[in-house]
């Protein structure tokens, strides 16, 4: 099967995540190791070329987007000031009261241009990005609070993606998503399929557990339709850790994912396939 450009950002994000530790990382060992994800998913990676072209094009467009309104927002900003001090200057209370709308409205427009820099391009959860800047200490990889990781991970989305297509992949990915913000606490899109559930200032590993446990029962009970009116049914196999102020993040997903990968033996001993 042949790469594509969903596939080709989920094998960079795995590739990424297993470097991170690695003193030294040459283009040649990038490329070995990335090949071997590749033949792990039976992935071609033929023309990944022009795919990593295409994405990165994408990625510059949305930067550079970024960088005009931001610097639009700076302009307006500057403007509003010299307006208001204008203003103050000739006791001019109603181009004062103008200023102030305007500068709510600027305001808005400012947080609205943040808040998509937190949030998942496809399924508009939280993102990486989000994780690293709100909950880990400034300049830092450990937590600025407690709690609790869940880490998920789709099952047998491979399966998915080649039985209905990848349109229908991404609505189960928004799917999967909507059913577990149900959970009350963040949830970050850490990679293709994984998804990450912050449980800030909680430490009942049990009653997490079993919320998580509950949803996904509701989830294995709700029939989802295909183009061609074929249904199917979705899951997703979950591991949970605590974790207090200083604990390190890597460290912290690496034991949830240990778990999880224990629940998911026991899960898919029940459910096996789609």
């Amino acid at each position: 099967m042949s790469i594509n450009e969903k596939e080709l950002e989920i094998l960079s994000n795995e590739v990424k995540n297993s470097i991170e530790e690695l003193p030294i990382v040459t283009p040649s060992v990038y490329r070995s190791i990335f090949e071997e994800y590749a033949k792990k998913e039976h992935i071609e990676i033929d023309d990944e070329v022009e795919l990593s072209e295409n994405v990165v094009a994408k990625q510059c467009s949305k930067l550079t987007t970024l960088q005009d309104e931001t610097y639009k927002n700076a302009n307006n900003l500057s403007e509003h000031t010299s307006k208001a001090i204008d203003a103050i200057q000739n006791k001019d209370t109603a181009g004062l009261q103008q200023i102030l709308i305007e500068t709510k409205k600027l305001r808005e427009e400012v947080e609205g241009l943040r808040a998509s820099l937190y949030r998942d391009e496809l399924t508009h959860a939280l993102n990486r990005k989000w994780l690293r800047d709100k909950c880990l200490s400034e300049g830092s990889n450990s937590f600025s609070q407690s709690g609790i990781l869940a880490i998920i991970d789709l099952n047998y989305f491979k399966q998915v993606n080649d039985t209905h297509g990848h349109i229908i992949g991404d609505k189960v990915l928004i799917f999967i998503l909507n059913e577990l913000k149900k959970i009350g606490y963040p949830v970050i899109r850490y990679g293709g399929d994984e998804f990450i559930i912050l449980f800030t200032n909680f430490s009942d590993l049990t009653k997490a557990q079993k919320s998580l446990e509950k949803l996904r029962e509701n989830i294995l009970k709700k029939k989802l339709k295909a183009h061609n009116a074929a249904t199917f049914t979705v899951s997703f196999s979950f591991g949970l850790t605590a974790f207090k102020e200083g604990d390190a993040l890597d460290e912290t997903i690496e034991a949830a994912d240990k778990h999880m990968y224990e629940d998911k033996i026991q899960i898919k001993k029940r459910v096996t396939g789609i």
